[in-house]
């Protein structure tokens, strides 16, 4: 790979980095070629950006970014990466847990997660991560305990109406 080809890597992966909030650093080392497809058609189907690069070209595009916000998933790059981006912060990790569910395989083993500014390393957070809300979950809760008490209200003074409707006959 020549130095232009490399800096080109660098400045999509830069691109991507600053584009997302969210990103997965997951192990896909010994997947087949037919494994590692079917894992990008589930990445597209989700709107999840899979990106395959060297660990060296990940470090330097996230360092030249901002090297203290991204410092602890410095440590989860070796071996295969193969990076997963995405809106959704938990998307990524339901990938991963379905495809290897799906294909009765351990990989990608997840190395380290990065999420909203916060990070997780290891595969054994994968559970969790499956388990956060998003923004639009977390607004939806927040609605639906609003709505909670003016329903209960709305029944409360609907019943006691009826009572009174009932009682003048």
């Amino acid at each position: 790979m020549t130095k232009q080809e490399k800096n080109e890597v660098i400045g999509v992966l830069k691109e991507k980095f600053a584009q997302y909030n969210n990103f997965y650093i997951t192990n896909t080392e010994s997947l087949s070629v037919e494994q590692i497809s079917n894992l990008r058609r589930f990445c597209f189907d989700k709107n999840v950006e899979m990106k395959v690069a060297k660990n060296t070209l990940i470090r330097k595009a996230l360092e030249s970014l901002d090297a203290e916000k991204y410092a602890g998933v410095y440590d989860s790059l070796h071996n295969v990466t193969a990076l997963m981006f995405s809106e959704n912060p938990k998307e990524p990790a339901l990938i991963i847990s379905s495809f290897r569910k799906k294909g009765n395989v351990e990989k990608p083993e997840l190395k380290a997660a990065f999420i909203n500014g916060d990070v997780f390393v290891g595969d054994t957070t994968l559970n969790a991560l499956t388990q956060i809300k998003t923004k639009n979950e977390l607004i939806g809760d927040v609605i639906g305990l609003l709505q909670s008490p003016a329903k209960r209200v709305l029944a409360g003074l609907l019943h006691h109406h009826e009572k009174q409707s009932a009682a003048a006959e």
